[in-house]
C-alpha cells in the first residue's frame, strides 16, 4: 500500500523534486505480479545516489529480472526526515511510494567507513530494527550491505545485516533473487534462507561466523565456508543507460565504465587490491552504449569510467570515434583522475572542445623516493611531460592529488609536495601565456584492508604537523590554492575500517549521538565529537594495530607482527596475504612491482578459476579528428509553445525544467539552433519563472531551430519525451523578428487559493475585494539586495481581482482568488504573495496562501 507522501513533499523543504522518483528511464513492473520485491537503499542524499553508477546498472539488471521488481530508496534531508518522524510516516520507495517495510529486500551501499550511520538512520525512518537479532523474529525485510567498505572489512558492521554481498553484485543479485524467489515458495524460515543464501559464493551471513578474542572471524556451524569469496563479474555497458533525474545531480552526465580494475599495484590503494583482474571493455560496445544512451537520454556530457582510465588503451580511439560522431551535439567528455604518465595529445583531443573541462592527476608522493615506496610507477619526467602536455594543450589549471602520513615519510618528502609544484610552475612558463595554477588536495593516509599498508598505524599528531609544515612551504608560491583533509576524519575512517565486530556498538551509539554524512558537512565539531564520545563510551579509545612498535623490536617481532589474525581474513579477495606482506617489505626497500597488465605476473595470487585473469584489449586505429563541435548559429524558426506545468512537476525548479526541455529537444532529435561564444547553449526562452509548488496552464517557451519542421511533427516528438504532467496546449510559428515572449510579457493571471485562520463569511471576503479595487494607491515596502528600502504602489500593478469560490464551513476560511497582475521583464511584477500583503492592509488580519496556479501570460502586442 502506497504512503501518503503527497502532504510531505511540498515547496517548503529542501529540493522536494529530489523524491518524486519516476524520472525518464525508471523501471515500472506492476508490484502484484512481482514474486521478489527489491529496494535498492542508498544511504545518501538523491543527488549523490541517484548518478552512481552501481547504483544504476543493479537497478537495470534487477528489473530485468522476470517476476522480480526493483525500487529505490535515498537518505531523505533533515527537513523530511522531521517530517516523517512527527507524522508517524515510514521512509518509502521513490517509484511506489511504498513503505521499505512492505520489500522483500533492501540492499543498500556501503562504500565508505563513515556511511553505516546514515544505513542506521534509514532503517530507523522506516520502522525496521537496527540489528539482525531484533529482525529475527518479524516479518521484516531481509537487509544487505554491499560495496567497497562491505567487501574489505564487514565485521563493524556485522551486528546490522543479514548478509552482505562481497564483490561484483551484476551476477551475485539475480542469483540471490532466485534462492529467495525458491524460499518463498517453499516458506522456508529466516534462519533457513539466509543458510540457503550462505551457499551462493560471495554472500557472507554474519549470524553463522563467531569472533574470536583475537578478533578473527571463524564459522560457527560446519555448513558455511571457512573463506567468503569475493565476486567478479564483467561489465555490461548497455545496463548503464538509465535514470535521468529531473534535478541536478552530483554526476549530471551519462556514466559509462571502460575498465573494471587495476592492476597498478598502488600500496596504499584498496579499489586496486578489491577489484582484481583488470578486465577491459570491448570499444564498439563502449561506442555503441555510449551513443545509444546520449540518444536515450539527453545528456549533453559523458564520463568513461576506470580505477585508471589511462590504462584502457583504446581510449584514444574510442573517444575519438565518439566526438567524431557526435561534434554537431554540443556534446563534451570527462574523465576521472589521469594518469599523468599516459596522459598525451591524443587524449588531450578527446577531452578538448567548446567545454573543456578539468583535468586531475594524482602523483600521490612529492618525491621519487616516496613514488616508489607506494609502487606508484611515476618518474619525474612522466610527471612533468604530462602536466606540460596539458599546458600546451590550452589547460591553465591543474588539479593534482598527493597524500601525507605515508609509511617511510621524512619531513623532506612532505616539503617535496610543495618542491614539485613550484618545479611545474616553473617549467610550463612561456610568452603570452598565463602561468600555469594549481588546485591541490592534500589527504591524510590512511590504511585499508586488503593492502600491503594494512599493518601500518598513523597518528593525527604527526598529520598536524605535517600540514602545518606544508602550510608555510606553500605561503611562497603563488598561483596554488590548497585543501587539506581534516585530520579527524581520517582518525576515525582508520578506527573504524580496520575495526572488528566490537566496533557496532559504537557505530550505533554514534549515530544515536547525531552522527551522519550531513553533519560532517554541516556541523563536523558535532560529528566527530558523537564518534569520539561513541568510542569512549565503549572503553576503546586506544585500539589501533602499531607497526613501529613491532618493528623497532626487530625484524622476528615484526613478522610475528605480521602473522598476526586479522578481522578480515575469512573474506577470500584472491589476493594472498602472504603476498601482501613481501610487498610491504618491498616497500621498506623503495622496490617497484611492475603493473601485471602489461608487464609480467607479479604473483599476488588472484589470477585463476575463481577471479580469471587480466584482460587488456589492443587498441583499435585512432580515426582521424574532423574538428571541434560548431555551434550552428542559424535560425530558421521560431516555434512558441504553450504548456503546462500540473501535478509532480510543480515541484521542479525553474532551472531544472530549462535542463530538462534541453535534455527532451535533444531526446527528439529536434534542430535546435545554439548561442556563439565560448559557452553555447540551445536556444530555448522560458518567457517566466514559476514559483516553486505552484501549478500552471498557461506557460509560454520559445524554441529556435536551425531546419523548418512542421508544427504538428514538432509537437509530437516534444511531447512524446516531456513528462505527463508537462502538456503541452497548443503549438505555433512566430516570425523570427518578432520579439521573445519573455520581452513582452504584459500581465499574468492566476488563481491563488487563500486562507485566514477564523470563521469568514463570503460577503465579508467580497467585501475585502472590493474594498482593495476601490483603493488608488496601497504602498508596500520592499528591500533591495543592496540593503535599501523602497516604496512600491502595489495597486497600480493589479489590472483585475475577484473571489471565485469560498469555504467558510470550517473554522478556517479559504477563499479561491483570480487576479490579472502585472509580469514584465523589467521587473515591475505583482506576485501572489504579494495579493496577501494588500488584504492585510485593508483587513488587519494575517493570511496563508495555500496555492499558486498560473492561468496565463498576456502578451503585448
Amino acid at each position: 500500500m502506497a504512503v501518503a507522501v503527497e502532504k510531505l513533499i511540498t515547496p517548503d523543504i529542501l529540493k522536494p523534486a529530489r523524491y518524486l522518483g519516476n524520472e525518464h528511464l525508471a523501471v515500472h513492473k506492476p508490484w502484484d505480479t512481482a514474486t521478489i520485491r527489491w529496494a535498492l537503499t542508498y544511504p545518501e542524499v538523491y543527488e549523490v545516489g541517484s548518478s552512481n553508477l552501481g547504483h544504476i546498472i543493479l537497478y537495470n539488471i534487477l528489473n530485468a529480472q522476470p517476476q522480480q521488481l526493483c525500487d529505490r530508496s535515498y537518505l531523505p534531508g533533515a527537513d523530511l526526515a522531521a517530517k516523517l518522524r512527527s507524522t508517524n510516516t515510514p521512509l518509502f520507495a521513490v517509484e511506489s511510494k511504498r513503505s521499505l517495510r512492505e520489500f522483500d529486500i533492501l540492499g543498500f551501499s556501503l562504500s565508505y567507513e563513515l556511511g553505516a550511520t546514515n544505513i542506521l538512520e534509514m532503517l530507523d525512518l522506516a520502522g525496521i530494527p537496527l540489528t539482525w537479532q531484533e529482525r529475527a523474529k518479524g516479518n521484516y525485510p531481509l537487509i544487505f550491505a554491499g560495496g567497497q567498505t562491505a567487501t574489505s572489512n564487514p565485521e563493524p558492521y556485522a551486528d546490522f545485516f543479514d548478509f552482505f554481498a562481497l564483490g561484483d553484485g551484476e551476477e551475485l543479485l539475480p542469483e540471490v533473487g532466485l534462492v529467495l524467489s525458491e524460499g518463498k515458495q517453499e516458506k522456508l524460515s529466516r534462519e533457513n534462507l539466509l543458510l540457503d543464501l550462505a551457499q551462493i559464493p560471495g554472500v557472507y551471513v554474519p549470524q553463522f561466523y563467531d569472533m574470536a578474542a583475537d578478533g578473527s572471524v571463524y564459522p560457527s556451524r560446519t555448513d558455511v565456508p571457512k573463506r567468503v569469496l569475493r565476486r567478479v563479474a564483467t561489465p555490461i555497458p548497455a545496463y548503464s543507460i538509465g535514470l535521468v533525474p529531473y534535478v541536478e545531480t552530483v554526476h549530471d552526465r551519462l556514466t559509462l565504465e571502460i575498465r573494471r580494475g587495476c592492476t597498478r599495484g598502488c600500496r596504499f590503494c584498496q579499489p586496486g587490491m578489491l577489484t582484481r583482474p583488470a578486465r577491459d571493455v570491448e570499444p564498439d560496445q563502449v561506442i555503441t552504449a555510449i551513443e545509444s544512451g546520449m540518444r536515450a537520454t539527453g545528456y549533453n556530457e559523458f564520463s568513461l569510467l576506470s580505477l585508471s582510465c589511462s590504462d584502457y588503451l583504446s581510449l584514444p580511439a574510442v573517444g575519438m570515434e565518439i566526438k567524431n560522431r557526435l561534434k554537431n551535439d554540443n556534446i563534451s567528455l570527462t574523465l576521472p583522475s589521469q594518469r599523468v604518465d599516459r596522459f598525451d595529445e591524443n587524449i588531450a583531443n578527446i577531452l578538448g572542445g567548446t567545454r573543456q573541462g578539468g583535468l586531475t592527476f594524482a602523483p600521490e608522493a612529492g618525491t621519487q623516493r616516496m613514488r616508489d615506496i607506494v609502487n606508484k610507477g611515476l618518474t619525474n619526467e612522466e610527471l612533468l611531460r604530462g602536466v606540460k602536455t596539458a599546458w600546451e594543450q590550452g589547460w591553465d589549471k591543474i588539479k593534482l592529488y598527493f597524500m601525507i602520513g605515508l609509511p617511510g615519510e621524512t619531513d623532506p618528502d612532505v616539503v617535496g609536495i610543495a618542491e614539485t609544484v613550484s618545479w611545474l610552475q616553473r617549467e610550463c612558463r612561456g610568452r603570452g601565456r598565463k602561468p600555469l595554477n594549481f588546485n591541490l588536495t592534500i589527504s591524510n593516509f590512511t590504511p585499508k584492508p586488503h593492502t600491503p599498508f594494512q599493518w601500518h598505524s598513523v597518528s593525527t599528531t604527526e598529520f598536524k604537523r605535517k600540514q602545518n609544515l606544508l602550510r608555510q612551504e606553500f605561503r611562497r608560491i603563488r598561483g596554488v590554492k590548497v585543501n587539506f583533509t581534516d585530520v579527524r576524519i581520517s582518525a576515525m575512517e582508520d578506527f573504524v575500517g580496520r575495526g572488528d565486530r566490537t566496533l557496532g556498538k559504537v557505530v550505533r551509539r554514534a549515530w544515536e549521538l547525531g552522527a551522519g554524512m550531513d553533519s560532517w558537512y554541516e556541523n563536523l565539531d558535532a560529528a566527530f565529537g558523537a564518534w569520539e564520545s561513541a568510542i569512549a563510551e565503549a572503553g576503546l579509545e586506544g585500539k589501533y594495530r602499531l607497526l613501529e612498535e613491532a618493528g623497532e623490536q626487530g625484524a622476528g617481532s615484526r613478522g610475528d607482527f605480521l602473522n598476526q589474525p586479522l578481522p578480515w581474513d575469512h573474506i577470500d579477495t584472491g589476493i594472498d596475504k602472504k603476498w601482501l606482506q613481501e610487498d610491504l617489505n618491498r616497500a621498506l626497500e623503495a622496490a617497484i612491482v611492475p603493473d601485471c597488465s602489461f608487464e609480467g605476473c607479479s604473483h599476488c595470487g588472484v589470477c585463476g578459476t575463481d577471479f580469471g585473469h587480466n584482460i587488456v584489449i589492443p587498441p583499435p586505429a585512432i580515426p582521424e579528428f574532423t574538428g571541434n563541435f560548431v555551434p550552428n548559429t542559424t535560425k530558421t524558426q521560431r516555434v512558441r509553445v504553450w504548456f503546462g506545468k500540473q501535478g509532480s512537476m510543480a515541484l521542479v525548479s525553474h532551472l531544472d525544467l530549462m535542463r530538462l526541455f534541453d535534455r527532451v529537444i535533444r531526446r527528439a532529435g529536434l534542430p535546435i539552433a545554439f548561442t556563439g561564444g565560448f559557452h553555447p547553449g540551445p536556444r530555448i526562452a522560458i518567457a517566466s519563472a514559476l514559483a516553486l509548488g505552484a501549478t500552471s496552464s498557461g506557460e509560454i517557451v520559445d524554441f529556435e531551430l536551425t531546419q523548418t519542421v512542421e508544427v504538428e511533427t514538432f509537437r509530437q516528438q516534444l511531447a512524446k519525451e516531456l513528462p505527463p504532467d508537462i502538456p503541452i496546449y497548443d503549438v505555433g510559428n512566430i516570425d523570427l523578428k518578432d520579439p521573445a515572449a519573455n520581452q513582452v510579457m504584459e500581465a499574468a493571471d492566476y488563481l491563488i487559493t487563500v486562507a485566514t485562520p477564523s470563521a469568514v463569511t463570503a460577503t465579508q471576503w467580497q467585501d475585502w475585494v472590493d474594498t482593495i479595487k476601490a483603493k488608488e494607491e496601497l504602498w508596500w515596502e520592499k528591500t533591495t539586495k543592496s540593503g535599501k528600502q523602497t516604496l512600491i504602489n502595489l495597486r497600480s500593478r493589479l489590472f483585475e481581482l475577484e473571489l471565485v469560490e469560498s469555504d467558510t464551513s470550517v473554522a478556517e476560511s479559504t477563499v479561491v482568488l483570480r487576479y490579472l497582475g502585472s509580469c514584465r521583464h523589467d521587473g515591475v511584477i505583482l506576485r501572489p504573495e504579494q495579493i496577501l500583503s494588500m488584504l492585510e492592509m485593508v483587513t488587519g488580519r494575517e493570511f496563508q496562501l495555500l496555492h499558486i496556479h498560473r492561468n496565463g501570460l498576456v502578451l503585448g502586442v
